[in-house]
């Protein structure tokens, strides 16, 4: 049984929308590093300084494998207030019912709690400090999460939101917001 986020279509889309979004030598936080790919892609294609950051001790081992500087946390926790420009997160965000969660390390890759955005609400609350006044943050939703609350969230928090990137599926469209201080 697979216990670290394995690369799908939503980790391919954050990936390929933010590359010629960030420039050599910028500091980026990828949140929820999983398996390394989308740090791991950034690093190669920017030039960027790349770390990662995952409450999945197992994800952080395999994004080292991918030669990401990874760290053990939760969320932005452990970051100093304005020390990053990019923030990258791809987060658990299917809506599930409480009697449809399971307690393992994929459940909390996955599962965004009955709404969906059970990690996404604190993260927004948080990743105001640990941004530059220039950064960004580039979060990858889908439309099972609703966006419009994702965009309120954020802008209860202070930050501004804009679609970015999206791709349609049967079931879902997959949004990749760009989020700036309010102030931007």
């Amino acid at each position: 049984m697979p216990t670290v986020y394995e690369p799908a279509e939503d980790s391919r889309l954050l990936a390929e929308s933010v590359i010629d979004r960030i420039d050599t030598g910028e500091r980026v936080l990828e949140v929820g590093v999983g398996s390394g790919y989308v740090a791991a892609r950034v690093a190669a294609e920017t030039g960027a300084e790349v770390i990662g950051c995952d409450i999945n001790p197992e994800a952080c081992a395999a994004a080292r494998e991918e030669g990401i500087e990874a760290v053990r946390s939760n969320l932005v926790d452990p970051f100093a207030a304005d020390s990053i420009d990019v923030v990258l997160f791809n987060p658990p965000y299917l809506p599930t019912p409480p009697e449809q969660e399971w307690d393992d390390p994929l459940e909390h890759a996955l599962s965004g709690g009955e709404s969906g955005r059970r990690v996404i609400r604190p993260f927004l609350d948080d990743v105001g400090r640990v941004l530059r006044p220039s950064g960004r943050v580039y979060l990858l939703v889908s439309t099972l999460t609703d966006i419009e609350a994702v965009s309120e969230l954020a802008a209860d928090a202070g930050l501004n939101t804009r679609e970015i990137a999206e791709e349609s599926f049967p079931f879902e469209r997959l949004v990749v917001l760009e989020i700036t201080h309010g102030n931007s």
